[in-house]
């Protein structure tokens, strides 16, 4: 969810969430790696059931590191993707499933944000290309010293996406990586492992929260199966509760602040790229041994308990005399959808709720305000009561010119920092409005777009804020300059309320239900005032049914700017940059980014113009017919594939199933996992050698596993999944104590370590402290000589005993 603050947010309010993981490392004897027995009881103090991995949050951190070099080569990259699921798989040590979901094609409403993404990537890659030949020149005609330029292909991250053949060679790759696993790993021999590639539509955590959805319908389902999802995005947490599974757990890395990265020109720490001088590198090391070397901490991972979570709200949301029954589960429904007016993936957030300014905080105060006023909850199983929304969203609105004159009052209290300044990409010289919604809309189908001219974006002044939220006459201004309309325009106005209510109405069914409609999308670049929501029950009825995603290719072609063209074929690419395109303007060579109040350029809104649906198909059918018989294969969609052992239970029924027809699993085989299995196109079988799409790694030439087409149980049309409690769940021991509620105002608190709260941490004593530093201090001044560098990484990378090491202390010791 595309809140960047809320994760923080979230875990200092509710500190005790946060769980650290006792990773347990494997060992090397006499050269030889000994790898983790991951059979043995999770040295965390908890087993999980099922591990699900959001794979992409996986690729980009492997194949283009912010923190370490990156990986030489593609084959390089599968490498790390496999180590780092293997950590994963290391801490969790799941028992029965191992899901592994890739983001496939989208639905529209995700695509935009998908777009400006790409976008973004794109430019400022070429931005930094630039600077750096700028400053390289610079530095040399001042006589300073740089090493010799890499003649190194960039890689484009835009490669990421399904249809791409870098995708398709991944899908490969982890095909192969679960053959070997369960082929030799004791830890994988019975595990079942679910495989949802770029192929498969929906973005990969809502693969997931769709199998959690259709599994937990099915009467074999275990109600206490312990969940663990791994990922970064903080609308897992908001997935997570939307379960409404009392065992659920993520895991995801720990956020470490102010790491040291070298200089992009010089490759030396200690300063970026802007700051360099051209000085000679230092020695490092007494013969420059130590030359290539970087400093680099391995990533630490903590798990977010869900269950702690919903310990936490049901304190907070508990609300006594309602004139109705109090349903926990609802209100945890509730408080999930008030999170999303704060911001998500498809919809910009509200003008007057930022989660920095308490947003979240306010809103519960309302709704446990207005809720004995609206007769009952704002959702249920994922459907809106738009007309208790609406009483939310009205006190919201009284409040908002008192929220942006405040706003003012602080953002004057705290002025930016002068050694700080605001890098913007803003573009004057491209008119705002020029690519407002209006204009789109007046845009038919026939029409031929106008490429729009780069312009050089740094060159021009930063842009005033004309808005002006804290003085009068705001919702004018807003109008006028964001929407190009006058704010008496009560039709237009209306307009851009009514797309949001559907966004509302079709976020919250994504999350509880699946997608409602793979078209629909908000074609608005701002969001309009909560005060604005008047009269809104029956702005939303129903969204079209029977709709359907967009083919892998035609979704680069919508995602994709002209400069990542490459991914696509020949007379594709060409649309993107031929001025005789009938669709040319979807691909400007430049564009503003409006900072909508902000203060840098990644938090504004990139004004890019939206893809007309029927103008891109009518443009691509000229060319489908130039598709090779490769590129068609991608271009189309796939299924998930199961992956099981020869000691699984289920194993001989699907070896079986190749010499019959397809059948529904047997929930007994399976830890009561339901669903229908068809035969793969191109089987891994048992006992037949899997070859190695990776030249340094060996065929599996002794393979015991074997893999099959599966589908998620199918459910009649209409049908609505449950959000509440099963039955037979059993509620986790409380964890919470009195002095709980407290610590998020307390400081310094130090998150647990495991699951047992109460684990005997090893401390150590002041002249123990004092010769681990001195000694981790000499070894470092040996490479580096250099003590302010020392202390950044200490109090980055050190942990001790599970205590985050204290560089106050530290420095104390000297």
């Amino acid at each position: 969810m595309g809140v960047p603050a809320f994760f923080r947010w979230l875990s200092r309010k509710y500190p005790s969430i946060i769980v650290h993981c006792v990773e347990e490392k494997g060992k090397e004897c006499n050269g030889v790696r000994i790898p983790v027995d991951t059979t043995k009881p999770n040295p965390n103090e908890v087993e999980f059931d099922n591990l699900y991995l959001d794979m992409n949050g996986i690729i980009h951190p492997c194949t283009h590191p912010e923190d370490k070099p990156a990986p030489k080569n593609e084959d390089e990259m599968m490498v790390a993707i496999f180590e780092y699921i293997d950590r994963l798989f290391n801490i969790v040590r799941p028992r029965r499933v191992l899901y592994m979901a890739i983001d496939g094609v989208a639905p529209r409403a995700k695509m935009n944000q998908q777009r400006s993404r790409r976008f973004r990537a794109s430019k400022e890659g070429v931005e930094l290309a630039e600077e750096k030949h700028r400053m390289r020149e610079e530095i040399i005609q001042r006589g300073g010293y740089l090493p010799p330029e890499e003649i190194k292909e960039r890689f484009d991250s835009n490669c990421i996406t399904p249809g791409t053949e870098f995708m398709d060679n991944l899908a490969h790759c982890l095909r192969y990586y679960i053959a070997d696993r369960l082929s030799n790993d004791p830890g994988w021999k019975n595990v079942t492992v679910f495989l949802s590639d770029a192929s498969v539509p929906g973005e990969g955590e809502h693969k997931i929260m769709d199998f959690i959805r259709r599994q937990r319908a099915q009467p074999n389902h275990d109600p206490n199966t312990h969940h663990c999802l791994c990922g970064a995005d903080a609308d897992l947490i908001m997935l997570g509760l939307a379960t409404h599974e009392p065992n659920f757990t993520i895991i995801r890395e720990e956020f470490k602040p102010n790491k040291p990265r070298p200089c992009a020109l010089c490759g030396q720490m200690g300063h970026e790229i802007k700051e360099c001088q051209g000085t000679a590198r230092e020695k490092k090391g007494e013969h420059d041994e130590f030359a290539e070397t970087m400093p680099v901490s391995e990533q630490e991972f903590i798990f977010i308990r869900l269950c702690v979570l919903r310990e936490y709200l049901a304190r907070e949301l508990t609300m006594a005399s309602l004139p109705f029954p109090f349903d926990f589960e609802r209100s945890v429904d509730d408080w999930v959808f008030m999170c999303f007016f704060v911001g998500n993936d498809f919809l910009p957030h509200l003008p007057s709720l930022e989660i920095r300014e308490g947003a979240i905080d306010r809103l519960v105060n309302i709704y446990k305000t207005v809720v004995h006023k609206t007769g009952g909850y704002l959702t249920q199983n994922g459907y809106v009561n738009l007309e208790r929304v609406e009483m939310i969203m009205q006190a919201v609105g009284v409040a908002e010119d008192n929220i942006f004159k405040k706003r003012k009052e602080d953002d004057v209290r705290v002025p930016t920092d002068p050694n700080k300044p605001l890098k913007q990409f803003f573009s004057p010289k491209i008119d705002v409005f020029s690519w407002s919604m209006e204009q789109v809309l007046l845009n038919s189908s026939e029409s031929r777009g106008v490429k729009r001219p780069a312009d050089d974006s740094d060159s021009e002044p930063e842009p005033e804020d004309n808005v002006r939220l804290w003085e009068e006459g705001w919702k004018q201004r807003y109008y006028k300059t964001k929407f190009d309309v006058d704010v008496s325009d009560d039709g237009f106005r209306k307009k851009v309320v009514q797309s949001y209510v559907e966004g509302l109405c079709w976020v919250l069914r994504y999350y509880y239900q699946g997608c409602a409609s793979w078209k629909w999308y908000f074609p608005f670049h701002y969001a309009p005032f909560a005060s604005d929501f008047k009269d809104i029950s029956e702005m939303f009825k129903e969204f079209e049914k029977e709709t359907k995603p967009f083919k892998p290719l035609e979704q680069l072609m919508g995602v994709f700017p002209a400069a990542s063209g490459n991914f696509l074929p020949p007379t594709w690419r060409n649309l993107m940059s031929s001025p005789d395109s009938s669709i040319i303007d979807f691909y400007p060579d430049d564009f503003a980014i409006d900072l909508n109040g902000k203060k840098y350029a990644w938090q504004g809104v990139a004004l890019l113009p939206f893809v007309d649906e029927r103008r891109l198909r009518a443009a691509l059918a000229d060319v489908y017919g130039d598709l090779t018989p490769e590129e068609t294969k991608r271009n189309s969609l796939g299924s998930d594939v199961l992956f099981l052992s020869k000691s699984h239970p289920l194993f001989d029924f699907i070896h079986e199933l190749y010499r019959t027809e397809s059948h529904e699993i047997p929930p007994e085989l399976c830890h009561g996992i339901q669903g229908i299995l068809n035969l793969d196109d191109n089987p891994i079988l048992p006992d037949k050698t899997v070859q190695s799409p990776i030249p340094m790694l060996r065929d599996i030439t002794q393979n015991s596993s074997i893999g099959v087409k599966f589908k998620d149980p199918q459910y009649a049309d209409g049908f609505v999944f449950k959000a509440a409690l099963l039955p037979a769940a059993k509620i986790p021991n409380k964890v919470l104590k009195p002095g709980d509620w407290e610590k998020s105002n307390r400081e310094p608190w130090r998150p647990q370590l495991g699951f047992n709260p109460n684990r005997q941490q090893a401390h150590l004593d002041q002249s123990a402290f004092r010769a681990e530093y001195w000694s981790n201090f000499g070894m470092w001044n040996k490479k580096k000589n250099n003590f302010s560098e020392f202390n950044s990484w200490v109090s980055n990378s050190f942990y001790f005993w599970g205590h985050r090491f204290d560089l106050k202390q530290a420095r104390s010791l000297r």
